[in-house]
């Protein structure tokens, strides 16, 4: 079994632009977010991929993910997949002896950045990069499950 340690985070300003990629758009969609588990397509520039992680949200879950064609991938994103389709670039970064993924979300949770960082162990150290802000791993509004249902652009605070 596959085993996702991953912490969530927002940023304090763009400087980690300076470090990144040039990104890759993402579309991704659930065709399940139940109580036991979620499964999601997701399409990450040319290539596609069926997912399926645990339903429970915190920085360890089970996952696994498996090839499928791309254009299947566009057929369930377009006909079977909750709404909204969640589309966003993510862009990697290493600082010091980690990799980051910064996704930029469009769409209806546009304005929304999220850093995060996967871990071997719960406990690891890792060097905070400066524009690093608030972790938000235990938070359920930032994983990408939930804003289908509740997209960033629905939040009080952003209203």
């Amino acid at each position: 079994m596959a085993t996702e340690i991953e912490r969530k985070f927002l940023l304090l300003d763009e400087s980690w632009k300076e470090g990144a990629d040039e990104g890759t758009l993402f579309r991704q969609g659930y065709l399940i977010g139940g109580d036991r588990s979620s499964v999601r397509v997701r399409i990450e520039g040319d290539t596609a991929n069926l997912n399926i992680k645990s339903a429970t949200l915190g920085i360890r879950r089970s996952e696994f993910e498996y090839p499928i064609p791309l254009d299947e991938a566009n057929t369930l994103l377009d006909e079977l997949c909750e709404k909204p389709i969640i589309e966003k670039h993510r862009y990697h970064l290493h600082y010091q002896e980690h990799l980051w993924e910064i996704d930029v979300f469009h769409g209806d949770n546009e304005g929304l950045i999220v850093a995060e960082i996967e871990l071997e162990d719960e406990h690891e150290n890792f060097s905070r990069p400066p524009w690093l802000g608030q972790e938000v791993s235990d938070d359920p509004r930032y994983y990408n499950v939930c804003l289908v249902k509740q997209p960033y652009c629905t939040w009080p605070e952003n209203q």
